[in-house]
């Protein structure tokens, strides 16, 4: 069963093909904890760049291909979050190598990248609910990011530094967070048994 699937019972047999979920959560966490540490404040803006390999690549398309697995499988959440997700980062390589230099002159720059930011927020907001019912390491990847989605908007909102460091250290933890469910999978797939706990809910009657 895949590391972000709903835990329900199903009356097929698993696909014979290796759970995609850490590795799309892997792209993810490295893409984020990387661009974080340029929101945070750890290094100088003009270097923010060298996300851009790593958006294109491993946040981007390693996430995608993940999410094309998801659909393979039969996990609607896994499939929907990667996807979307490794198109977030194919978005994000595009707006700061093409459309943020046309557009940073203009009075609404800020307001209009907050804007990127808020809806993206908003479906992770969504995003999250379901994750209750697959395990509480990726209900806390979610909520982390959805919190990070929302700080850093308002820091565009507002043109405020200081709440743009915030969502940083917020990326910081759900990178982190992102990782370690990663690992989960990984571990638990190669020793055959859980390694380090994830915390399965219930389920339903």
């Amino acid at each position: 069963m895949s590391a972000v699937e709903p835990q329900t019972a199903r009356a097929t047999p698993p696909p014979a093909i290796a759970d995609p979920a850490p590795l799309g959560l892997a792209g993810f966490a490295m893409t984020t904890l990387v661009l974080s540490c340029f929101n945070a404040g750890f290094f100088d803006k003009t270097a923010e760049g060298v996300v851009l390999p790593l958006a294109l690549f491993y946040g981007g398309l390693g996430q995608l291909l993940a999410g094309m697995w998801e659909f393979r499988r039969g996990n609607t959440f896994g499939a929907t979050a990667f996807s979307s997700f490794g198109a977030f980062w194919l978005a994000y390589y595009v707006l700061v190598k093409d459309v943020a230099p046309t557009l940073a002159a203009s009075v609404d720059f800020h307001n209009a990248l907050g804007l990127f930011l808020l809806v993206w927020g908003i479906f992770t907001g969504y995003m999250t609910i379901a994750a209750i019912r697959v395990n509480h390491a990726v209900l806390s990847v979610f909520v982390a990011l959805t919190l990070t989605f929302v700080v850093l908007a308002i820091g565009e909102f507002s043109k405020n530094g200081d709440i743009t460091k915030a969502g940083g250290w917020l990326g910081l933890l759900t990178g982190l967070l992102a990782w370690y469910t990663s690992f989960a999978g990984v571990a638990s797939s190669t020793f055959n048994r859980e390694v380090v706990p994830v915390r399965v809910p219930r389920k339903l009657n």
